[in-house]
């Protein structure tokens, strides 16, 4: 493929021009990162004659030739260890097109490694931690735009919000727009359990029905179902750690089993893992923003040289102009990106991470703005994703290197055909508007030239989709992956009524719903009223109620758990951004999800995060948060909450009135009754809260509903989307 010429980049500003020191320094690092990517490519290059010398190098950095920098991550990272090669492909090219390539990285934590650890209260901080070093490092070294290695977890909204800010800044200072495109790694391939472990596993099975253990043999099997990725581990270890207190196999069993499915897990180039999880969902939200090159977009192996040089290319016609700078871009994307996530079933996360997205990029934004635009028109759900059909984001990306369908392009072309406004006439890192680059190879764009097995869908599995937000009489906001849970699911869980089983925090909660015997001690504690469960019965299974509602209690507990009358609300407190960094509730999650009998009962609720679901809803994000004084800090085990998700709230019930057959929704003075259940709660935050290096506690910053960005990035977002953006000039044809 021909190089391209970049032109110069209009600015008065030039260090490199104006300043020897920066001209002294840079052109051996230059230099080594081309000599490496030579050498690493190897007979790729084979006849190539090296022309960067240092003298070269000079003039270029001297005369403002666009200064590029590679960003990449760390290689502890699975979705970074190929990220060498991209960078090595990345330096050559920008070299080849008048440009000067440079190459940093910033450290990436996964969160399928955190998980277990006390590195997940520093997940979400780490978004707005990898936003300032990146800054930093634009800045200090005065680079005019990027080629983003995009990664996993919090790192891509990171990325978008410090590239967003930074072209915001730069605007201000009346400096050149700052020019960015986005490569996602390649998604990792699931791996296969190994027949021997299979057996071996089924045998588990096998004997745990023989010794009576019904629901630990279901529960292993529906782990058997799915492809292995890092957080089928956790289901795995939640239904083993039953059987083992069963005495069904032995510790060193167990300790055999988790060994030889984690080294069966993982693809050897790494990469994104392949459930649609925060990974994907980035990678599809950020393709929607316009940021992402198509010919880079889904792939199942690293970038080749061709697909790298198409993004590369598209520089020349972003360079120098607004209309392509990454605030615009974001800006002028944002209706588009919130359709695509809600479409294809995105991560929860998401919402927080494109909320603090768009107000470190200036414009003012919330949670409620991104609900107001999710549900100002019906988005259809278009992604017939399955980890136990071979429907994940590999397949889907096997699908799109097939030439057959086209990511985001497709669920965009289907979203319009399916009634869904989309601004098309928005730009995008090709240098083309979305109507244009629809235009091309029009064949493709269809979900129907998928034959067999779609995951996009030209006809939706239903009318809605997405994340939704909920409130209440006790709390302000919160979120539910809505497009996790299947219409019978929502069925099970809407509008009944839900006992609170309350956590303090999160390690109390895994314990407890670890516990083999967790519904029997409930029932034996007597912990929900007698006469609450009568009520709760009528209410939620009126069918059953004049044939059970003389039943004694431990009969009656018996029967509404069976039939899965009986709700349970697992309530975990305390795991707010500013009291524990907001760590995703992903292995309580798991432990529910690896319980048979208590998944059909529970509806999670916490002011952690979450990603995904559990059977039952997981709700997430509620502010405000119990350290804050929140509604959630008051709640205790044998409270009764309402569910209504269709409604999107959750209310406290008068327990007194339930009882008597009437359903009133009544917070006022519980705040008040609990105040030294509060007290003794907010202290044990407080002590905590300490186990998170001071260095990095999320103190001084906005809640979950203003995306967790420090408050004087929210107090300087005053622009507005709809009006402060710029769109391309129409082309004459």
């Amino acid at each position: 493929m021909a190089a391209v010429v970049y032109p110069r980049i209009e600015s008065q500003i030039n260090p490199y021009r104006d300043n020897v020191q920066g001209k002294a320094n840079e052109p051996i690092c230059v230099a080594g990162l081309l000599d490496r990517s030579k050498q690493i490519l190897g007979s790729e290059l084979k006849g190539m004659q090296p022309d960067w010398t240092l003298e070269e190098i000079y003039d270029r950095l001297h005369h403002n030739a666009p200064r590029i920098a590679i960003i990449g991550g760390s290689p502890d990272h699975p979705a970074h260890i190929m990220d060498f090669q991209t960078i090595a492909r990345a330096a050559i090219r920008i070299w080849q097109n008048g440009g000067v390539p440079f190459q940093f990285s910033t450290p990436v934590m996964c969160d399928g490694t955190a998980q277990s650890n006390q590195g997940m209260s520093y997940s979400l901080q780490s978004r707005n931690a990898v936003a300032q070093m990146i800054v930093n490092q634009l800045e200090a070294h005065s680079y005019h735009g990027a080629f983003v290695i995009q990664g996993c977890d919090k790192q891509p909204l990171g990325v978008v919000s410090a590239l967003a800010h930074l072209d915001r800044v730069r605007r201000e200072r009346g400096e050149a727009p700052f020019f960015a495109t986005f490569a996602p790694s390649h998604v990792l391939q699931g791996g296969t359990i190994p027949p021997k472990l299979y057996a071996e596993l089924e045998e588990v099975a096998r004997r745990a029905e023989l010794a009576g253990e019904e629901d630990i043999a279901y529960d292993l099997r529906d782990a058997l179902a799915y492809i292995l990725q890092c957080s089928s581990n956790t289901a795995f270890q939640g239904v083993l750690e039953r059987a083992r207190g069963k005495g069904i196999i032995t510790k060193e069993q167990h300790e055999d089993y988790e060994k030889r499915l984690a080294v069966a897990t993982c693809d050897s180039q790494g990469g994104v893992c392949a459930f649609n999880g925060t990974g994907n969902s980035s990678r599809h939200l950020i393709a929607g923003l316009g940021l992402v090159h198509p010919a880079l977009e889904l792939l199942t192996a690293p970038p080749t040289q061709e697909q790298i040089n198409a993004a590369l290319d598209s520089f020349v016609d972003l360079m120098n102009d607004p209309v392509y700078g990454v605030a615009n871009l974001m800006a002028a994307n944002i209706k588009n990106a919130i359709r695509i996530h809600s479409a294809t079933g995105g991560s929860t996360n998401i919402m927080m991470h494109i909320v603090a997205a768009m107000l470190y990029g200036g414009y003012r934004f919330d949670l409620w703005e991104y609900d107001r635009i999710h549900h100002e028109v019906p988005v259809p759900d278009l992604f017939d994703y399955s980890l136990t059909e071979g429907r994940d984001i590999f397949a889907l990306a096997v699908q799109c290197c097939s030439g057959k369908i086209r990511g985001m392009e497709t669920v965009f072309h289907e979203l319009m055909s399916n009634g869904v406004p989309m601004d098309i006439d928005a730009p995008t890192v090709t240098g083309t508007t979305w109507r244009e680059r629809l235009a091309v190879n029009q064949a493709q764009l269809s979900a129907e030239n998928v034959e067999n097995n779609p995951i996009i869908l030209s006809k939706p599995r239903r009318p809605f989709s997405g994340v939704d937000v909920l409130s209440g009489n006790f709390f302000e906001s919160a979120v539910v992956k809505i497009s996790g849970m299947s219409t019978k699911q929502i069925d099970e869980f809407d509008k009944k009524i839900a006992f609170v089983l309350y956590y303090e925090n999160e390690d109390e909660a895994n314990e407890g719903l670890l516990d083999v015997h967790l519904l029997e001690k409930l029932k034996r504690s007597r912990c929900f009223r007698h006469q609450s469960l009568i009520a709760a019965l009528k209410h939620n299974a009126p069918h059953w109620f004049e044939e059970w509602k003389h039943r004694e209690y431990d009969d009656l507990f018996d029967a509404m758990v069976k039939e899965g009358t009986l709700k349970i609300a697992v309530v975990i407190a305390g795991q707010g951004p500013e009291a524990f960094g907001m760590p995703e509730m992903f292995t309580p999650m798991q432990h529910i999800n690896a319980n048979r009998q208590l998944k059909r009962l529970a509806t999670l609720i916490s002011d952690g995060r979450y990603s995904g679901v559990t059977y039952g809803a997981a709700i997430g994000h509620m502010t405000p948060e119990a350290i804050r004084g929140g509604g959630i800090l008051y709640l205790k085990t044998g409270d009764l909450l309402y569910i209504g998700l269709r409604e999107r709230k959750i209310e406290f019930v008068n327990e007194g009135a339930f009882q008597h057959g009437k359903l009133v929704f009544e917070f006022e003075g519980v705040k008040q009754e609990r105040e030294e259940i509060a007290n003794q709660r907010m202290a044990n935050m407080r002590q905590r809260q300490r186990r998170i290096a001071a260095s990095n506690r999320l103190i001084g910053h906005t809640d979950a509903a203003h995306g967790v960005v420090p408050l004087h990035i929210a107090e300087e977002a005053v622009y507005d989307y709809k009006k402060d953006i710029i769109l391309p000039t129409v082309k004459k044809s």
